[in-house]
């Protein structure tokens, strides 16, 4: 398969910049590297931004806080933990691969650092956003947001930005941000593979335009109210995500499969575990041999000499073994069969886009290679590309998106006398919606005061989901198909006046998907046809 080279990213611009300049911000907080890229408002092309003393090359920050004080609010960023050596330190200060914990639910013991997850990135970006202002004058901000953990990634974003001051903040998914930048023609659709040091995602996007069409421009989320939907006078522009998946793995898992694989019996410190990744990423040359096997020395807790052994076979089976092409080829059906919902087949892809450290494994790109038959593939540079594909979305167009895992309605069943879990919008359902869905509820007691309202996701059977065994990664399928998860543990309670009866139905509901992505609902009482005030039951991203 000819596996061409995206050119536009060759060309990024590194003039002197002045404090003089307005323009446009755009982040792409990652697991290993944190990128920032700034774009002048006269259209100039975009700049990777050196900001010395945190950041390793322009436009390159490494995810790393330490905390130097114990008394005192004092980090060191970025760069600055290397230069210091402080990235091998055994005190809990260090706060390195913090990403994939923020928005978590659960945080594993393998985050050992006493600097929370949404603490440490809090951190990073208020400090970015410091030494930038004193460089440029922001306008915009463009923010990435991975796939699997977009709603609590996304809270989370909105709460640390509140006190920066700009005008207007806007927010994509990483895989979209690649798609948007890849150099495709306008009216292209393309799957995107973003395979970052925590997460892998994937979505198969159609960028609107082509044939006298206006090529889209996307923005995706306003986060301080001021939406230019309304108040400009041009025509949305509209790029859609036909599809979407994600999973909460990514090329940190790897190294530690490589440590665990290769030195069993010693703990993964943060030495072994970057000679790991090292050990990776020359095993991704895909110029060497299949059974050249490449030594790093280590060292472990006890300061003994130790040796990490490794061909590029030893490595692909092991990843074999992990179940990672079986997890990549579950994101692809999962992707590919919201798209045909969206009336898109396969063969209607033009290109494949891989993004990320980990898309440089050749078993990653061979595989889907053999799955995509003889889509052609693109390559940008895997770190800059989601950033300066974030910078391409400008304000005045929007995003159309899909429901990544679609949400379900705890409802009474009249004919089973039983609560059950009902399908309100499906994985791949466009946002905003047309028209809103109506269902009729009952109630499920004589006398009832009130009906509660709790919304829930649906988790795809055959789909993966990681636990730690031991502090090792592991992939575990998920098998039932009636596994909700809650959403939130809000419930909203609809009064009824009178009480309901067992079996009579009570109200009728209107559900429908706003601008920005909040599921809405009013109704009314069918019984004395009094009007039930617009609830918004969150964000269902």
């Amino acid at each position: 398969m000819e596996k061409n080279k995206v050119n536009q990213f060759e060309n990024i611009h590194r003039p002197e910049i002045n404090t003089n300049d307005f323009g446009t911000l755009a982040i792409d907080l990652g697991s290993s590297t944190t990128v920032v890229v700034f774009q002048k408002e006269n259209g100039q092309p975009p700049e990777l931004l050196d900001l010395p003393p945190i950041s390793r090359a322009p436009g390159e920050i490494p995810s790393l806080i330490y905390k130097s004080s114990e008394k005192e609010e004092c980090y060191l960023i970025g760069q600055q933990v290397i230069d210091l050596n402080l990235i091998n330190e055994k005190e809990k200060n260090l706060s390195q691969d913090f990403k994939r914990w923020i928005g978590s639910t659960k945080i594993e013991p393998i985050y050992d650092s006493k600097i929370a997850p949404e603490k440490a990135g809090e951190i990073l970006i208020h400090n970015i956003w410091k030494k930038v202002s004193e460089k440029v004058n922001i306008k915009r901000l463009v923010l990435t947001a991975p796939v699997d953990t977009y709603r609590e990634y996304r809270n989370w974003l909105v709460n640390i930005c509140n006190s920066l001051k700009v005008k207007e903040i806007a927010l994509v998914d990483e895989p979209t941000a690649a798609a948007m930048g890849a150099g495709l023609k306008p009216g292209s659709t393309l799957l995107v593979l973003d395979f970052g040091g925590s997460t892998i995602d994937m979505s198969i996007v159609a960028l609107e335009g082509g044939e006298g069409q206006a090529s889209p421009i996307a923005q995706l989320v306003r986060f301080d109210g001021n939406n230019l939907e309304g108040k400009s006078t041009q025509v949305l522009r509209t790029a859609k995500v036909l599809g979407k998946s994600g999973l909460r793995l990514g090329g940190k898992d790897i190294d530690r499969w490589i440590s665990h694989h290769l030195l069993p019996e010693e703990k993964p410190t943060n030495s072994i575990l970057r000679k790991a990744e090292e050990l990776k990423c020359e095993l991704s040359n895909i110029n060497i041999k299949e059974t050249l096997i490449i030594t790093k020395q280590v060292q472990n807790t006890n300061n003994e000499e130790k040796f990490l052994k490794l061909s590029k076979k030893g490595l692909e089976d092991l990843l074999i073994e992990k179940g990672l092409l079986k997890s990549i080829e579950k994101l692809f059906k999962q992707t590919i069969n919201a798209a045909k919902r969206n009336s898109c087949e396969l063969k209607d892809l033009d290109s494949v886009v891989l993004v990320g450290g980990g898309s440089r494994i050749p078993l990653i790109k061979n595989y889907l290679s053999d799955i995509c038959n003889s889509i052609p593939f693109l390559t940008p540079p895997p770190i800059e590309a989601i950033a300066l594909g974030a910078l391409n979305l400008t304000p005045g167009v929007q995003v159309k998106d899909v429901l990544n895992k679609g949400v379900s309605l705890r409802c009474w069943n009249k004919k089973n006398e039983k609560h059950i879990w009902h399908p309100l919008f499906l994985a791949g359902q466009t946002w905003p919606t047309n028209k809103p869905l109506e269902i009729i509820l009952a109630a499920s007691i004589n006398n009832q005061l009130s009906i509660d309202l709790i919304i829930g996701e649906p988790q795809e059977q055959g789909s993966n989901e990681i636990i730690y065994i031991n502090g090792l990664p592991t992939l575990q399928t998920i098998e039932s198909n009636e596994k909700i998860k809650k959403i939130n543990n809000t419930v909203i309670s609809i009064p009824l006046d009178p009480p309901g009866e067992i079996g009579q139905d009570c109200i009728k509901l209107m559900f429908n998907i706003n601008d920005h992505c909040q599921l809405e609902v009013k109704g009314i009482d069918l019984r004395n046809n009094n009007e039930i005030v617009i609830y918004n039951l969150g964000d269902i991203r």
